[in-house]
Parts: structure tokens; C-alpha cells; sequence
């Protein structure tokens, strides 16, 4: 059994990888570890495929995607067909029937003594895409549902870090400025107190949304954007595994119009990024490529439970029949709510539902 201690310099290491991804391997390698597996996976793909293993796995998942497989494997299909944000394992999708007569099972990974895997797949509104995964071997049997807990515990943490990394393509950047440049967002470099160190030009097209204060320090116009901002800042140390590290940003009329995604920066990131103590990057939701309502609960970090919540509210169900529809408590159903509420930095159920209503809603998107 892992400790606290050990979580929280796992925690520390995976924000490491975000600039300094040549890092991966090992941080997947003591993932899948923790999870008895051989080795861990993370696949970006947005106009090209971009991937880092384990060693341990390393030469059989470069078969795999050489050789077709990935192109041919209904894995992924099955992780993004899923809006819970979690990580999932092969009896959420198959039967043992089904999994023995699966091509990709029956003539790739069993052959090759794999066989069992939990996985995720995160979406954003960049059209990044990204797929993590530990695979264990076939004899080991099927991952067990407190590994897959355990796992949806870093998942906020990994799902933060892996956006960087794929917007720098797997590159290790040579220096802050060209982090900047490379992501693409708009972006800033902060220290403890929220003074900006850096920017990118991006910046400039959210001078309605961003103020600068006293001594440089960054303000939100969006007051509880900036609280959260705040707070965050304030948590990394202190508490890196409930720090609220992705929110949204409001316009003057209270629309959504931005995810802000605060991403410290762990160990030797510093040697790229300076003396910043975290990055901030922040993706627009009000373009062509606004986000499902799905991708939006993924980005705020809302647990499945959390994330049912959300969808009950959408809906317009009361906590009433949430708890009834899920059979759990209504206790629990407003214990839940109150994480709801703090992660998207709302104050009310009606808001809550409004925001992810109205992300949820543009060109090509659905109500």
C-alpha cells in the first residue's frame, strides 16, 4: 500500500512531466506499479499521433502502432464513448466472451502475455486527444475496482500535466519563452504571489478578462475566477491533491467564456521555466470547438458521483431524485453538490446547471 507521502511526490513528478516530458516514462512505469501492472501508456494525438510508454511496454506498443493495430484497436472508441471522467477497465465495455473473440485481444495483447487495462480518454476544445492507460499481464487478472479509484484520484493531476505535454508534442521546450510560444493558449508564468514572470502574446486578446495589479500581480476580472485563482496558488504546496487547479472564467455578463487550467511547476521544471512557481493556461470554450457538456465536468476535475450530480442538474432533477435515481443517500447527494459547486466556482444548483448548459451549447455542439 502506497503512502500519503509517496502520492504526493507522484503528484509532484507528474506535474514535472507537463515540460519536461522525457520524464514520462518513468512516472508511467511507477503508475502502473502502484496499480501491479507492467507498464503504463499515454497516447496525444491531434493532427499527428504522439506517444511515450514504460519501458517495460515500450517495444510492444511501438508493434502496435507500426504495425496498424492502434488504427484497428476499439479501445480508445470505447473510453470516449463513456462521460463519466474516469478511468476504465475491459468489464465496463466486454464480456469475457466477447473479450476472448476481440482481434485485438485475442491476436495482439494476450499473445504478448497483456491482457488487462484501465484507461481514460480526455478530450479538450483544442482538439487534443489523449488516452492513458496501464496495462497488466494476462495472468495477473483484471484490474480491481480500487486500483481503478486510486487512479481517478491522480486523473485531475495527469490530465492537466499530459495537456501540456501534448501541446509541446512531446518535446522538452529549451525555455520559458518558447513553452509559451509552443502551447499556442494564451498563457502566463506566475510565482507565489500571482505576479506574472511571463507571458505569451496570446494574452493581449484578454485584456477585458485579465487586470493587472499592484507590483504585476494578476487579477481576474471574474471575482470568483480570481478567488479560485488565488486559492490555488495558495494550495500548491500545502495541498497539492485538492488544490482547485482548473475553473472557469465569466465575462461581464456571466458567460463562460474561458477554462483556466493552473498547472505548478514541480522539481525540474524550474530549469526551463525559471523561477515560476505555475503555469496558467487558458483555453477558450466560446469558439467553434466549444466543449460537450461531458468534456466541460472532465475539465473541472468533477469525480463520476460529481459528475451524475452535474448531469441530473442539466437535466433539471431535483437532489430528491438524483439520490433516488443513483440509490444512494440525499445526504451524500448534497455532500457532492457542495464539491460541485466549489469546483466550478458557482454558488447556486440553477447556476450550476446554466454553466454547463451553456458550454455545452454552440456550432457543432449539443444541448
Amino acid at each position: 500500500m502506497h503512502t500519503a507521502a509517496q502520492e504526493a511526490e507522484l503528484i509532484d513528478r507528474i506535474y514535472e512531466c507537463a515540460v519536461v516530458p522525457e520524464l514520462w516514462p518513468q512516472v508511467l512505469d511507477d503508475v502502473a506499479k502502484m496499480t501491479d501492472s507492467r507498464g503504463g501508456l499515454l497516447f496525444s494525438a491531434r493532427k499527428s499521433l504522439y506517444w511515450t510508454a514504460s519501458e517495460t511496454v515500450r517495444d510492444v506498443f511501438a508493434e502496435y502502432v507500426s504495425d496498424g493495430w492502434f488504427t484497428r484497436c476499439s479501445r480508445r472508441v470505447c473510453l470516449y464513448s463513456r462521460s463519466e471522467p474516469s478511468f476504465f477497465v475491459e468489464q465496463d465495455f466486454w464480456t469475457e466472451e466477447e473479450l476472448a473473440a476481440n482481434p485485438i485481444y485475442r491476436d495482439f495483447f494476450r499473445p504478448r502475455g497483456l491482457g488487462w487495462s484501465a484507461g481514460t480518454g480526455l478530450s479538450v476544445p483544442t482538439g487534443d486527444n489523449i488516452v492513458f492507460s496501464v496495462e497488466r499481464e494476462y495472468g495477473g487478472g483484471p484490474i480491481q475496482p480500487e486500483q481503478v479509484a486510486w487512479l481517478n484520484s491522480l486523473r485531475p493531476h495527469l490530465a492537466r500535466s499530459a495537456f501540456v505535454t501534448a501541446r509541446l508534442r512531446l518535446q522538452r521546450a529549451q525555455g520559458a519563452s518558447e513553452a509559451l510560444t509552443a502551447l499556442q493558449l494564451p498563457a502566463l508564468l506566475l510565482d507565489s504571489a500571482g505576479t506574472v514572470i511571463e507571458a505569451n502574446p496570446m494574452i493581449d486578446d484578454l485584456r477585458d478578462l485579465l487586470i493587472h495589479g499592484a507590483n504585476g500581480r494578476l487579477l481576474l476580472a471574474d471575482k470568483r475566477a480570481n478567488d479560485m485563482l488565488h486559492g490555488a496558488l495558495a494550495a500548491i504546496d500545502d495541498a497539492p491533491e485538492i488544490a482547485t487547479n482548473s475553473f472557469p472564467v465569466r465575462d461581464k455578463h456571466g458567460k463562460a467564456v474561458l477554462v483556466a487550467h493552473m498547472i505548478p511547476i514541480k522539481r525540474s521544471a524550474h530549469d526551463i521555466l525559471g523561477t515560476s512557481y505555475a503555469l496558467l493556461m487558458l483555453t477558450p470554450v466560446a469558439a467553434e470547438r466549444r466543449p460537450s457538456t461531458d468534456l466541460v465536468k472532465s475539465l473541472f476535475d468533477l469525480t463520476p458521483s460529481e459528475a451524475r450530480i452535474a448531469d441530473g442538474l442539466v437535466v433539471g432533477k431535483t437532489l430528491e431524485e438524483i439520490a433516488e435515481a443513483g440509490d444512494v443517500a440525499l445526504s451524500t447527494v448534497r455532500s457532492q453538490l457542495r464539491r460541485v459547486l466549489e469546483k466550478t466556482g458557482c454558488t447556486r444548483q440553477a447556476e450550476v446547471a446554466a454553466l454547463l448548459a451553456n458550454l455545452a451549447i454552440g456550432p457543432g455542439g449539443q444541448a
